[in-house]
């Protein structure tokens, strides 16, 4: 359930929506697989109507994607492995969400096949390599390679530049990392589980860029996580974009906490009873 309280949105800049989507759609969209099967439809953000497909298909829903944003701009992409919402103005997603199961785990694309890329499918100007190059940032992944070993297209669409934020190179290897491979341990150990993770903008103090296109330099990093195996749970995490040493229990906030400094909501496929009760627990603990 979306809570609004401290957050700002850059209240000085103008809005640009490149949405021309519906979002008033269902939360439900057509396919053959399960709720916890690899491959994922849209939902909120798909208006494509197949009257055949849908007769002959299952309806799941995508737990994983977070309401639509009306506040800032927003293009939402499809990928193989993630879904993206894109900020035009940041140069960088607003958020990027993904369903990881125990299969998606493991495979045999590597990272090492993979190179960055700009994504020419969004608009000028955008990130390019130029723009990160020499410039005392890592191009830090928001869905993980490392969470596409199952497919060579999603481990390449993972290096996408609208898959990526610039990100401290400490936190990137170490903290930000932690909690990566925390999350894969708990897809193999739930067998799925709903993935959102974005960087965090201030209001406090002036915008850092990077090159050319004036790549927005995150202040912070969010990721909320939820199980939906037996009893659901949430947690989330808030790191700053620094290089110093932090503890992973002094990072943990409740889903609500981080909708309060995002203003984004998540998880609002789920029954309001659920919503409401998983986002106001984070218990490291119980996971």
């Amino acid at each position: 359930m979306k809570r609004t309280t401290g957050y700002h949105w850059r209240n000085s800049l103008p809005m640009l929506f490149l949405l021309g989507l519906t979002c008033c759609q269902p939360k439900q969209a057509t396919t053959g697989d399960t709720a916890t099967s690899d491959k994922q439809p849209s939902t909120f953000y798909n208006t494509k109507n197949n009257d055949d497909s849908r007769q002959q298909a299952k309806t799941i829903t995508e737990y994983e994607l977070p309401a639509p944003l009306t506040d800032r701009p927003e293009l939402i992409i499809r990928r193989e492995g993630y879904t993206t919402s894109y900020n035009a103005t940041t140069k960088q997603p607003n958020w990027v969400a993904w369903h990881l199961t125990k299969n998606r785990t493991h495979g045999n694309a590597t990272r090492n096949e993979s190179a960055f890329m700009e994504d020419t499918t969004v608009p000028a100007p955008r990130a390019t390599l130029d723009d990160y190059f020499n410039r005392g940032y890592d191009r830090g992944h928001m869905c993980p390679a490392a969470d596409n070993k199952w497919n060579k297209t999603a481990m390449d669409e993972s290096f996408l530049l609208t898959n990526i934020c610039p990100q401290n190179h400490g936190l990137n290897k170490y903290e930000w990392n932690d909690v990566e491979m925390l999350c894969r341990d708990w897809a193999h150990r739930y067998g799925a589980i709903d993935i959102v993770c974005g960087p965090i903008f201030r209001n406090d103090t002036p915008q850092r860029t990077l090159g050319r296109n004036k790549v927005w330099v995150p202040d912070a990093f969010f990721k909320v996580v939820l199980c939906r195996k037996g009893e659901p749970k949430a947690i989330g995490f808030v790191y700053d974009n620094i290089g110093r040493k932090m503890k992973m229990n002094e990072h943990i906030f409740t889903v609500d906490e981080i909708e309060d400094i995002t203003g984004i909501d998540f998880f609002p496929a789920l029954d309001d009873k659920t919503e409401n009760t998983v986002e106001a627990v984070s218990n490291i603990r119980e996971w």
